[in-house]
């Protein structure tokens, strides 16, 4: 029987930076392995999961206006 393997900040997560705010919270794009490609609000970045947390209320909130910001100021998927 094949166990399920639970990816921690999986694609679509609200993310931010444990060990630093200069990135800003940010929306998890793509995983690989143990990879995280992160939208933060001021960089993309590839980042390890280890280094991630999950955001609280408040930054999730910053990371939604921050997109809708942006999909309305320029369209397309942000």
């Amino acid at each position: 029987m094949a166990e399920a393997v639970q990816v921690v900040h999986g694609e679509g997560a609200y993310v931010a930076h444990a060990e630093t705010d200069v990135y800003g919270p940010g929306k998890v794009l793509a995983v690989e392995g143990e990879l995280r490609r992160v939208r933060f609000v001021y960089f993309v970045a590839t980042v390890g999961a280890g280094v991630l947390r999950a955001a609280n209320e408040a930054e999730e909130a910053w990371v939604r206006a921050w997109i809708a910001e942006r999909r309305q100021r320029y369209g397309k998927q942000w």
